[in-house]
């Protein structure tokens, strides 16, 4: 008796110690899975349609807003928003991982860059993928590794090479118009590779100064398979698309800058004609000998006619001196002074009747009638005339007097017109910035120099 029970005894251990080792087993193997996909700081997981920051969790000293790390599940927007963020970031559909207080944020950081780059379309839009990814990407933890607790003080940012060479060979030559200068110079210091530039965008910015709130370190390696992450690859656009439009200033490989041989050939088989040294196309050298044809035919033809009418005219003189009883005098004798008044008007009018064509006789007749007509209806005619300009000034019930230039000078459907306002609808407004002062002042209360608060716009 006593020996079965201490068997009993002996089995139940033996079954408890099996059970306990089945469940650390378990347990270990539940912890490797979570280490495979999640952050061993933060517990974020790096799967696809995940965030791994969400919210705002607090402020710096001057304001600049901190992120919370947070590995929920990225958030459908409402409508609004959604059409906020797709206006800023056409790549980002469905999903997100940031509120309207952060899209906010974003929207007025990046709008600080934007007067560098807009002379490049295809240099700025790879500019906003690169801090929209960041911010609102649904696949956020996939290429985002936050290395905090409680708040976002500094990331870890995957990015392949290929997104990085394409985003600094389409921005290299921007200029920045107002000073004349590479935009890289001042939102890049200068950066010759991607490499530099990324350091510069990553570094955490001073107080009350423009930048980065926290640390961001760009790593183009590719991150350790163990890990569930993917370095983010968006598509980057070259500065020679021809739909995106960068001047040539801008972007030296554009095909319009590149493109030189068909003007020249187009110039080798026009048809020109040279008369010494003069060298003029054979549409404007066939104008020019047409107008010079018509020119002469008319002069001709009015002095052939002129000399028709003088002859005539040379004709008909004898019959002008005929007296009352019927006797002829000389062309050439002297006119008598006893010519009764009646006989000079009627040669007057034969004179001036033979002389007339048939649309000039016919001008003279109408408006003859018509000037009748007009001195016998003083009425009609006045009461008319203001009844037709009062018509005419109906357009002056829709008058309205324009003082915005761009309507003055642009079409409304014009592509001048079609760019502006999707700069309007997308971007921030341009202010030109006419003059610059800058004061060097020394504080003699902190004992430090004004810095970026020392520029005065006007």
């Amino acid at each position: 008796m006593e020996l079965s029970r201490s068997l009993r005894f002996l089995l139940s251990i033996s079954l408890f110690q099996v059970l306990f080792i089945l469940s650390i087993v378990r347990a270990e193997r539940s912890d490797t899975r979570m280490l495979l996909t999640s952050d061993g700081v933060t517990g974020v997981k790096h799967v696809e349609g995940y965030c791994a920051m969400y919210d705002i969790c607090g402020a710096r000293s001057d304001g600049k807003i901190l992120n919370c790390p947070n590995g929920s599940p990225s958030v459908k927007p409402d409508d609004l928003l959604s059409s906020k963020i797709q206006s800023l970031c056409p790549t980002i559909t469905g999903n997100v991982c940031c509120t309207e207080a952060q899209f906010n944020i974003l929207r007025s950081q990046v709008q600080q860059a934007i007067p560098f780059l807009v002379g490049c379309p295809a240099c700025l839009r790879n500019f906003l993928n690169l801090f929209c990814e960041l911010s609102c990407s649904p696949n956020q933890s996939l290429f985002i590794n936050v290395t905090s607790i409680s708040q976002v003080n500094e990331i870890d940012y995957y990015i392949t090479d290929t997104f990085g060479q394409g985003l600094y060979e389409s921005c290299k030559d921007v200029k920045f118009g107002t000073m004349n200068t590479r935009a890289l110079d001042f939102i890049g210091s200068g950066a010759q590779n991607f490499k530099d530039w990324f350091t510069f965008i990553g570094r955490r910015a001073a107080p009350n100064l423009p930048g980065s709130p926290y640390p961001i370190k760009f790593l183009p390696s590719a991150p350790p398979e163990s890990s569930g992450m993917k370095p983010m690859n968006v598509t980057t656009y070259s500065c020679g698309d021809v739909s995106l439009g960068c001047s040539c200033g801008d972007c030296s490989s554009s095909p319009v800058c590149s493109s030189k041989a068909p003007p020249s050939l187009h110039k080798q088989g026009s048809c020109s004609v040279r008369i010494g040294s003069l060298k003029a196309k054979c549409v404007d050298f066939a104008l020019t000998i047409l107008y010079i044809v018509l020119v002469s035919v008319f002069l001709g033809w009015g002095f052939f006619h002129r000399k028709k009418e003088r002859n005539k005219t040379f004709r008909m003189k004898p019959l002008l001196n005929v007296m009352d009883g019927g006797e002829l005098h000389p062309v050439d004798r002297p006119k008598d002074e006893n010519v009764p008044m009646q006989m000079r008007e009627d040669a007057s009018q034969t004179r001036n009747r033979i002389q007339l064509s048939i649309v000039q006789g016919y001008m003279s007749s109408f408006y003859r009638k018509y000037g009748t007509w007009v001195a016998r209806n003083p009425t009609l005619i006045l009461g008319l005339s203001l009844a037709i300009v009062l018509l005419l000034c109906l357009g002056l019930i829709r008058f309205k007097v324009e003082t915005r230039p761009e309507k003055l000078w642009v079409g409304p459907g014009s592509k001048a017109a079609e760019e502006k306002q999707f700069f309007d609808g997308h971007l921030a407004p341009f202010y030109r910035i006419e003059q610059v002062q800058q004061h060097h002042t020394y504080c003699f209360l902190d004992h430090s120099f004004v810095t970026l608060s020392s520029f005065l716009y006007a």
